[in-house]
């Protein structure tokens, strides 16, 4: 019940759509799917959440902390450190890149991430 809730104030955000367009990239938040240019990519369950936790704040300073409770959940303040999140990152990066995204996400260095378009 609160996935439903959660989409359809989604879908009244965006204009009653069921996609998150930035620039070639098309995420569906409800069938775990993203398509750039039109073509599917595969990304895991965290690299997805990563980017539709940043692709919903587009250009919006993302602290990594904010970030890795968002996707990690309420026991992410019993890490020490967050090599899970660079790895993350650097895979999505990687793959955006590959399918040619016209969205990057740059890191400030030590607080966090901004996703961008190109």
């Amino acid at each position: 019940m609160i996935a439903r809730i959660k989409s359809v104030i989604r879908r009244k955000q965006n204009d009653g759509e069921n996609y998150i367009v930035k620039g070639n990239v098309k995420v569906n938040p409800d069938q775990y799917q993203v398509f750039v240019n039109n073509n599917p990519i595969d990304l895991n369950r965290k690299e997805f959440d990563i980017l539709f936790y940043l692709i919903i704040r587009p250009e919006r300073l993302i602290n990594k902390n904010t970030l890795a409770e968002s996707v990690w959940g309420d026991h992410i303040d019993q890490v020490d450190n967050f090599d899970f999140i660079y790895a993350q990152i650097k895979n999505l990066r990687k793959k955006l890149k590959a399918a040619n995204a016209n969205i990057e996400i740059k890191a400030v260095y030590g607080i966090g991430y901004k996703l961008y378009l190109i």
